[in-house]
This record gives structure tokens, C-alpha cells and sequence, in this order.
């Protein structure tokens, strides 16, 4: 049997397709396919609060590759979710019906809530001692999730407009940096010691250029310094000398300083990266509503 999760974000789409496994009374899932689309929406939406019409139109493409591949690999259910660019796009939802007739894909556009709850609703958790407290930091082009873990029970989670594409945009407010860093003081000054669980491409990319070996942290020593590593280096030789793709080598700066902001206002030494994103809680939500 597999799933199928996609991801409309502001950077890229995604589609992964997964392997359900089911074992005696546990079912797992094992990732099969993994397809990433830098479509950029979040250039258009946070600009002009609208997408253009190549934007959608490749968008509409995009969903209907998707489509034809979920057939393909026959795919027994899937979700599809849009985030923070689809979310400010006033035709977001007209796009949401193109999407419906010419691909024959029901999309949802969910608030940032939501996404925090998927996001940290993938079990990223497992394996890491659930009496600890922690703190899920995801960042994505448009906005920041973050949900803090006391022994292993939600304790405070919150959606904010601070992404890579925004600030390279120039569309992020100091009101939005100050409510998160207010958000983080209010709810972690309780807590002596927090680590940090850290999901999405940004921290995935970063976590495989340190190197760090088996399930390590990420240290905030060793973060700060990759940051200088990389803004050492220009946009164009981050590509071609360090050899990042091109949609990554500008926001990965970006996301270093949201990473580095949180960690240093929550007193956080280490993060744990367990290299899942939204589509791996899609992919959980899925196995949740077919076998409760």
C-alpha cells in the first residue's frame, strides 16, 4: 500500500510518495519517492499578495506531474496541504479550484496552527528522551513554526510570518521578529535546559554540511559558525564552489539567522535534526485516519 503527501510551500513543492508498512499491531511508513519543484510562489505572494498567471499555471502543471505520478505508482490515498504563500494569495482559493478541475486533486490551504501540529505530529520525537523538554523549530519560506515539548506534552505552539523568501523579500517586519522573540522569553524562562528538534530543507542541508555523525546535535557553536562559513562566500560560489543547488544557496543564509534568533532567545545549545519536514506529518496524519 502507499501514501502519497504533498507540500505547496512558499520555496518549492514537494510530493512524496511512501511504503506502508504494516507489522503485527504497528504500521510504519518507508519513504519510496521524494520529487521537489522550486516553483517560488512566495515571490509573488508576499510581494503583491497575488500569484501571477505563470506562477499558477505552473503550479496547475505541477499538481497535474503529481497526479499522473500518484496514479502511476498507485497511490491508495494522499493529502495535499499549501502553506504561507498560498495562504496570503487573495486567488489562492480560485487556484485552489483550477487545481480541483485539471488535476483532480483536493487541496487545502491550512493556517500555520495546523502546520506546526503536522509538523511535530511526525514523531520526530522518537528516539530522544520524551522527559526532556524540547523545542520543534521548522522554517520554511514564508513563516517559522514553533512548538515547545515538556515531558513530552505540548506546552506552547505558535505560527509566525518570518521565512527565507520573506526576508529575502524584504516583506519581514520588525513586529513579527519581536512577537516570536517575545513568544520564545514568555514560554521557555520556566525551563533550565531545552534542546532543539529542527525540520525542513534549510536544517537538513546545514546538518549534512557539519558533518555531525549518527544522530549528533547540531551545536549552537557550530551553527554560528557555518553561517559565517557560507556568508563568507557569494551567492554565485555557494553554487558553483560549494555546490548548492540555486534555490537553496540564497535562503540557506536567511534560515541560518531565524535558526540562530530562536536558539540564542530560548537558550538552546543543542538541535537535533531528525531530517523530516511536513510531508513525513502528512504521511503520519494519513496512517492516523486509516488506522485508529
Amino acid at each position: 500500500m502507499r501514501y502519497a503527501a504533498i507540500d505547496i510551500g512558499s520555496n518549492a513543492v514537494r510530493l512524496l510518495i511512501a511504503d506502508i508498512i504494516e507489522n503485527n499491531r504497528s504500521v510504519s511508513f518507508k519513504k519510496n519517492t521524494l520529487i521537489r519543484v522550486p516553483l517560488r510562489l512566495g515571490d509573488d505572494a508576499f510581494l503583491d499578495h497575488h500569484l501571477s498567471g505563470k506562477k499558477a499555471d505552473d503550479l496547475v502543471k505541477t499538481m497535474q506531474a503529481f497526479r499522473n505520478l500518484m496514479d502511476v505508482y498507485k497511490v491508495t490515498d494522499y493529502m495535499a496541504y499549501a502553506t504561507s504563500a498560498m495562504r496570503e494569495a487573495k486567488n489562492g482559493p480560485e487556484i485552489v479550484s483550477r487545481i480541483k478541475d485539471d488535476a483532480k486533486i483536493d487541496l487545502e490551504i491550512i493556517q500555520g496552527q495546523k502546520e506546526a501540529r503536522i509538523i511535530y505530529g511526525n514523531h520526530a520525537e522518537q528516539g530522544i528522551d520524551k522527559t526532556k523538554n524540547y523545542l520543534y523549530i521548522d522554517v520554511g519560506g514564508g513563516s517559522t513554526e514553533l512548538s515547545l515539548f515538556s515531558a513530552g506534552e505540548l506546552w506552547a505552539s505558535r505560527s509566525f510570518n518570518i521565512g527565507t523568501i520573506r526576508m529575502l523579500d524584504n516583506q519581514d517586519t520588525d513586529e513579527s521578529w519581536n512577537e516570536m522573540k517575545e513568544f520564545l522569553r514568555e514560554n521557555t524562562k520556566q525551563f533550565k535546559i531545552i534542546s532543539g528538534i529542527g525540520t525542513g530543507g534549510n536544517i537538513n542541508k546545514l546538518y549534512k554540511l557539519s558533518e555531525e555523525k549518527g544522530n549528533a546535535p547540531l551545536t549552537f557553536g557550530k551553527l554560528k559558525s557555518l553561517y559565517n562559513y557560507l556568508n563568507s562566500f557569494s551567492l554565485k560560489d555557494r553554487i558553483n564552489v560549494l555546490g548548492l543547488n540555486q534555490d537553496r544557496a540564497d535562503v540557506i543564509i536567511p534560515a541560518c539567522e531565524i535558526y540562530i534568533t530562536v536558539m540564542k532567545c530560548a537558550n538552546i545549545k543543542n538541535i537535533y535534526v531528525p531530517t523530516v519536514g511536513l510531508v513525513d506529518g502528512i504521511i503520519q496524519n494519513l496512517i492516523e485516519k486509516n488506522y485508529p
